[in-house]
């Protein structure tokens, strides 16, 4: 495991564009932190958390040596280098003192695994993500995915767009509605208090079998395809990792009551895109409500863009102006966690990488 002894203070540098009066704050919530940040050796953002920021921004040599040699001397470091698999490596093997990196994305797992480091560096640092800080924005989508399912939202928009009144239909109530979130990390238990509170029945899959506030059924993962057919919405809420790829499938998707709303926040390659679709062609899925895919941007000539039941969202759900702030505070207090000897928050399983 990393070594998470506990010295006086902790060097920190800011390896992804981040405002300074959130630096500041970082510095306030944990005074133990020596913050080093250098706005023009890091790319503008574009708008909120544009953590890759500006594309046409290059450093010259002079700036690229000394970005290097600010993450090369720290203890951790906010933000993957650039958010780049390939400058975490350079990093992490130029630098033996590196013993905490924070991604700033929920899923930054991902970031690690394509690292390629070896294990010896795996075990030296502790890499942690912001999993949790977007739970709530994603679960605002979720509920609109399944409100929008229940309410037939294409059925209104093209009769509006035909100015067709037709004769009165009856819509689905979410509070007759048995909803089945996949996944109870962060994100999924925030979807369950939500649909919880909307009146909802709310099932989960879990691996651990721990309660979970809202939530009226636990079902394990082993169970997924066999209570598939016994709800009326699924949320996928899981990361995306080698065993989660594709577990919303063919097995999965033949079992589910025709008209059954899907909504998916986690990632896309839970997913399996082409049974989806078929899935969608015969009415099994009566409505897909989707911020994430497989493959992003999704690509131009995919069937889901011009298909009547799917809203696509471009992987934009979980953006807020709010979301620098809180990752911010989430460093900060992992900060805390970390120079008392304490368990950090949202640590990578670097076996599974999420």
């Amino acid at each position: 495991m990393a070594d998470r002894t506990n010295p006086e203070t902790l060097r920190v540098a800011v390896a992804v564009p981040l405002r300074e009066d959130l630096c500041r704050l970082i510095e306030t919530l944990e005074p133990r932190i020596e913050l080093i940040h250098d706005a023009s050796l890091t790319p503008p953002m574009r708008g909120p958390a544009d953590w890759s920021g500006d594309p046409d921004y290059t450093r010259t040599p002079a700036q690229q040596r000394a970005f290097e040699a600010m993450v090369d001397g720290a203890d951790a470091l906010f933000g993957i280098p650039d958010v780049d698999p390939a400058a975490l490596a350079r990093t992490v093997a130029a630098n033996p003192r590196l013993r905490w990196v924070m991604t700033t994305a929920a899923g930054g797992g991902s970031q690690v695994k394509a690292a390629g480091l070896e294990r010896a560096a795996l075990e030296r640092i502790v890499f942690t993500t912001s999993a949790g800080v977007h739970g709530g924005p994603l679960a605002e989508f979720a509920v609109f995915g399944v409100l929008a399912g229940a309410k037939d939202l294409p059925r209104l928009q093209a009769d509006q767009r035909e100015r067709r009144w037709p004769d009165r239909w009856e819509m689905r109530q979410l509070d007759e509605l048995t909803v089945l979130v996949v996944g109870l990390g962060g994100i999924g238990a925030e979807c369950a208090r939500r649909f919880d509170a909307l009146g909802a029945r709310v099932w989960g899959t879990t691996r651990s079998g721990t309660p979970v506030d809202g939530v009226d059924r636990l079902v394990h993962m082993d169970e997924l395809a066999e209570v598939a057919g016994e709800v009326d919405a699924i949320v996928v809420t899981l990361p995306g990792t080698d065993q989660t790829h594709h577990l919303i499938g063919e097995d999965v998707l033949a079992r589910v009551r025709p008209g059954t709303i899907l909504a998916s926040v986690g990632r896309g390659t839970v997913v399996d895109e082409a049974a989806l679709r078929r899935a969608l062609d015969d009415g099994r899925i009566g409505f897909a409500a989707l911020d994430v895919f497989e493959t992003e941007p999704l690509p131009h000539d995919s069937p889901l863009w011009t298909h009547p039941r799917v809203l696509v969202s471009p992987h934009t759900a979980a953006l807020s102006d709010k979301e620098e702030e809180r990752i911010a505070r989430r460093f900060a207090e992992n900060a805390t966690r970390l120079l008392d000897g304490k368990p950090l928050r949202a640590v990578v399983d670097t076996v599974e990488f999420y």
